[in-house]
């Protein structure tokens, strides 16, 4: 063993043997309101304090599992005082740290790659121990690799809306097919379908990366930018802070079509329902609409093209078909 690598494992002993000193000290009468502040100062010092914590925490409850997902590492409040306590306690809890194994310590941390998915029609929120979120869209697939030195995560279909804490020496990178987006500083949305990727930024900046083969030079997007990257080309546009809120309506549950073709409508529907609105042909698929609607609410939206579009409908089990003339829905479901 290198002197060099004697080193690494003697500062992992001692992160690990503090973030013991800490667990103990929060669970017992020791922890106040400047004890949890100079806690919460060593948390933000280096993400390996914040992983040696996780792993000493997770020793303690005797589980087996090292999560990359936590709720905040100290309570709001100070915890019930326990009698078993002082500096017994913290040699106790310094014991269980180092422990943890032998491999551990003279090994790097290893990462935790971990798979979120969402059904259709389905949304979930998903908060990083390094207090960064991440709201995953209907249909969606991400995978998660946090490390001591970096987070990467990969957006294999679906769309997802990031808030993240920047870090500049833990870079939070997100993979979509061939492109990557790396935060600096940020809160924005990516969504892949197939080879088309869309990416829109709501706060701070990020920089997006097509293939090194493209040969294209890396953008950077400022707030209110969208981006748009498809196998042909890559363009970007402003959009207005109602554009946005449009853009982000699926965070509220909501879809929001101005001047919009009805057969785009139906395609954004198709991404939240099993039962399908198939238009039939294309003049009614052309026909504009400016409406909001639940994005499971399909049969208010087939209404409306009865109503207000003079559509016809045919309703089944499985969809709803929107034609100009009964004849064409009826040559659709044959």
């Amino acid at each position: 063993m290198t002197p060099e690598e004697q080193a690494l494992i003697d500062i992992a002993g001692a992160v690990r043997a503090k973030a013991a000193e800490w667990l103990a000290r929060r669970e017992s009468e020791e922890w106040d309101d400047a004890t949890k502040a100079n806690f919460d100062a060593w948390l933000a010092q280096s993400f390996a304090h914040r992983v040696a914590f996780l792993r000493v925490e997770n020793a303690w409850a005797q589980t087996h599992r090292l999560s990359v997902l936590r709720k905040p590492f100290a309570p709001a409040t100070p915890p019930a005082k326990r009698p078993w306590r002082g500096p017994a306690r913290i040699a106790a809890v310094v014991a269980i740290a180092v422990g943890l194994g032998a491999v551990a310590m003279l090994y790097p941390i290893k990462s935790q790659d971990q798979v979120f998915r969402t059904p259709l029609g389905g949304r979930e929120t998903i908060t990083l121990n390094d207090g960064s979120t991440i709201e995953l869209n209907t249909d969606t697939v991400l995978r998660a690799r946090i490390t001591s030195d970096s987070r990467q995560l990969w957006l294999d279909k679906g769309e997802a809306f990031f808030k993240v804490q920047h870090d500049a020496r833990h870079p939070f990178e997100v993979m979509a097919g061939d492109h990557r987006i790396t935060d600096i500083g940020t809160q924005f949305t990516v969504r892949r379908d197939g080879e088309r990727l869309k990416v829109s930024l709501l706060e701070g900046s990020v920089r997006f990366d097509a293939p090194a083969q493209s040969g294209t030079k890396p953008v950077y997007l400022k707030r209110g930018d969208e981006l748009v990257a498809s196998a042909e080309k890559i363009s970007v546009r402003t959009l207005s802070a109602v554009q946005t809120s449009r853009e982000l309506g699926w965070r509220r549950g909501m879809l929001f079509f101005d001047n919009t073709p009805l057969a785009d409508a139906a395609a954004e529907f198709k991404r939240y329902n099993a039962k399908k609105i198939v238009v039939a042909d294309a003049s009614a698929g052309r026909r504009i609409i400016g409406a909001n609607f639940a994005t499971n609410n399909i049969e208010l939206f087939a209404r409306m093209a009865r109503a207000v579009l003079g559509l016809h409908v045919q309703e089944g089990a499985d969809a709803i078909v929107i034609s100009t003339t009964a004849r064409h829905a009826k040559d659709q479901g044959r």
